[in-house]
Order: C-alpha cells, then sequence, then structure tokens
C-alpha cells in the first residue's frame, strides 16, 4: 500500500466511523510504521463532524520563499562574519610572534575587522528584522508553520550546525592527540561550536514549537 493509499485507508475508516485508537491498532498490526501511521493520522483534524476534516497540510509560496530566504541568508552571514572578528579578537590577544612580523598579515587582519563589521552593520538589522516580521506573520497565521521553505531551510540550517560542531570537536581532539593544542586554537573552536551551538539549539527549540503548536 502506498502513502497515497495509506491516507485513503485512513480517511475511509475515519469516515465509517472507526475511532482514531482502532485506527490506528489496525494499522499497527498491518505493520506501519509509527512514523507514517502519525504523519498519516496527523493529516486529519479531530474536530467532530459527520466526515473526516483534513488539516491543513505545507504549502509552498513565493512570499514564504523570499522572506526565508533573506532571513537564513542574513543568518548564515551574521554567524560567519562573527566568528571572523572574535578570530581576529583573539590574534589581537594572543598574537603569533611569525604572523605578526609579516606585514601582509597584520593588513590582512584589518581589511577582515572592516569587512567583519560592515558585514554585522548591514545584515544583523536585516536579519533581526525578518525574524521580527515571520514571527508576526505566524501569531497573525498560525499555519504559516506549515511552510516548506521555513522546513526545509531550518532543518538544513540544522544539519549545517551539527556538521560544523562534529568538525569543531574532531578538530579539537586531532589537535590534542598531535600535542599542539594552544589556547589560541581552543578559544577559536569554542567560538566556532559556540556559534553553531547557538543557532542549533535555537532553530530546534523552533521546531519543537511548531510541532506542538500544530499537534494541538
Amino acid at each position: 500500500m502506498s502513502e497515497f493509499r495509506l491516507d485513503q485507508f485512513v480517511e475511509q475508516a475515519l469516515a465509517a466511523g472507526a475511532s482514531r485508537e482502532e485506527t490506528v491498532a489496525a494499522l499497527e498490526e498491518a505493520g506501519w510504521s509509527g512514523e507514517q501511521i502519525k504523519a498519516a493520522m496527523a493529516a486529519w483534524s479531530e474536530v467532530s463532524f459527520s466526515i473526516p476534516v483534513p488539516k491543513p497540510r505545507a504549502h509552498l509560496s513565493a512570499k514564504d520563499a523570499f522572506i526565508y530566504l533573506i532571513l537564513f541568508g542574513t543568518l548564515y552571514v551574521v554567524a560567519f562574519e562573527l566568528g571572523v572578528l572574535l578570530f581576529q579578537f583573539i590574534e589581537i590577544a594572543l598574537p603569533d610572534p611569525v604572523l605578526e612580523s609579516n606585514s601582509y598579515y597584520a593588513n590582512h587582519r584589518e581589511s577582515a575587522i572592516q569587512w567583519a563589521i560592515a558585514s554585522l552593520v548591514i545584515c544583523f538589522p536585516v536579519f533581526v528584522i525578518s525574524e521580527i516580521t515571520v514571527q508576526r506573520a505566524i501569531t497573525k497565521e498560525p499555519l504559516r508553520r506549515n511552510s516548506l521553505v521555513r522546513k526545509w531551510l531550518t532543518y538544513l540550517t540544522m544539519a549545517i550546525a551539527v556538521a560544523i560542531l562534529i568538525g569543531d570537536l574532531i578538530y579539537l581532539l586531532d589537535r590534542l592527540l598531535g600535542g599542539e593544542l594552544q589556547l589560541r586554537f581552543v578559544l577559536k573552536s569554542i567560538v566556532v561550536g559556540g556559534i553553531a551551538a547557538l543557532v542549533l539549539a535555537y532553530y530546534l527549540n523552533s521546531m519543537q514549537q511548531d510541532d506542538h503548536a500544530l499537534n494541538r
């Protein structure tokens, strides 16, 4: 039975008067997984009516795509440039004598700091305004939580954050095993891991809130 036929079965079972518990039990006995059953049952509201009432499904709109691309695009820039700026501060606080003797390195640092500050001054307000706009829209119309663009970009962002955290830990362990773990490396790893962890925690909480709100 395909996923489409599963949806049909649930609709027909509920329309025939079977309770949700009975329908779930029948699907479990037939061998359907918990995730498949949950998804199929979630498509139908628990509103009391003569026939099953469908819940709104995730949708895709050009307006959503525009807003979320701006939101997540500026998020990536802010996270990256914040990391660059903090890296430069660490280099200033704990200078490397070999690198400091190189005039090109000093000029590059100044340029990197200027670019990072300029990027944060422009992109951070845009990110905040975009996030406020999204939250207001969701408050006004909760079904916007179902946006496919929102879901895909959020999970993509969390996947990137997890990958960065894993890579950061591997880098730290590699340095430790090689006996090259210096304070500069530790602080830079904390910066990278901290930014990734904050992004992951924020959007993981956001997705949990969405699931809770949509399944009430």
